[in-house]
């Protein structure tokens, strides 16, 4: 199959090149939103995970995000569907349907984006929805929640450098559950969409099957370094005091993040498992010391 993936660069098109390059014929497109520009796709299949993500420092142009994450990728399916490609994967968000989750996510969620990068995605998947496919081909809406693995950049960076200098975890008393999704089964998901011909188009949370709490996380971590995990219940008002004065002096731990590191966020992933007919391959925890092993090579 000839594969054509647009942001290959980024850190989930980098493992999604070298899991599927060797059984695909795979290219890669770099390519920015530009009014009236005209795309000729030459493929079997477009997973397109090119756009801007998430800016938690909120110094982002708003205007970015609709035309990364929503022009673009209105041209690239309109493209999809004059050409004789048959697959089109894109790559969108649970942000796309709550920033705050009460209870466990799923698809029938109804989709309440408050960030200009929820609604942006959002406007894409509602446009993806909206069209309609010519015989033989699918389209796939995947909402992946906080993908972690080899190369991965983030808040999981924080806490594993926490943990590596010997600094106690101080947010014990905060009691939470969260999913993750290791690139590996993203990956495997892919795949078995590409592959599989009778699985139906449509709008698929993607997680590992098991959420965690960060207090897991911080043990998991001390485990890939054969450590003692070091964790203090330190009063949850205490700190929220502390992460307000780093709003304004713009120290590590500040609202955004301590919201990060403590909200409860759990993803379903009952819909896709169901439809591929097979376990994902990784199990959450040991997808987990995978990349806190990365993190020391």
């Amino acid at each position: 199959m000839k594969i054509l993936i647009t942001g290959a660069s980024g850190f989930v098109g980098t493992n999604l090149l070298d899991y599927l390059k060797p059984s695909n014929e795979v290219d890669s497109l770099s390519i920015r939103y530009s009014p009236n520009q005209e795309l000729n796709l030459k493929v079997d299949a477009i997973i397109h995970l090119a756009g801007k993500a998430h800016d938690l420092k909120k110094v982002s142009n708003p205007q970015d995000y609709y035309d990364s994450n929503f022009e673009l990728t209105k041209q690239l399916f309109d493209a999809f569907l004059q050409s004789e490609a048959s697959v089109f994967v894109f790559m969108s968000t649970v942000k796309a349907v709550a920033d705050v989750v009460n209870e466990t996510l799923t698809e029938m969620e109804v989709c309440n984006p408050i960030t200009h990068y929820g609604i942006a995605k959002q406007q894409a998947e509602n446009y993806l929805m909206s069209q309609e496919l010519p015989k033989g081909k699918r389209v796939f809406i995947l909402r992946p929640c906080m993908i972690h693995g080899h190369g991965n950049k983030g808040n999981l960076n924080v806490l594993f450098k926490l943990v590596s200098i010997g600094l106690p975890w101080p947010l014990g008393a905060f009691d939470n559950q969260r999913s993750f999704l290791s690139v590996e089964n993203l990956c495997f998901v892919i795949q078995e969409l590409l592959v599989q011909e009778t699985i139906p188009s449509g709008i698929y949370n993607v997680a590992d099957d098991e959420s965690l709490s960060t207090n897991e996380l911080i043990e998991l971590i001390a485990q890939s370094q054969n450590k003692k995990a070091r964790i203090l219940s330190i009063s949850p008002q205490v700190i929220q005091g502390i992460a307000k004065i780093g709003d304004v002096l713009h120290l590590p731990l500040n609202s955004a993040r301590l919201k990060t590191l403590t909200e409860s966020y759990v993803v379903s992933n009952a819909k896709i498992v169901n439809t591929i007919g097979k376990s994902l391959p990784e199990n959450s925890k040991t997808g987990l010391l995978k990349t806190f092993w990365s993190f020391a090579d």
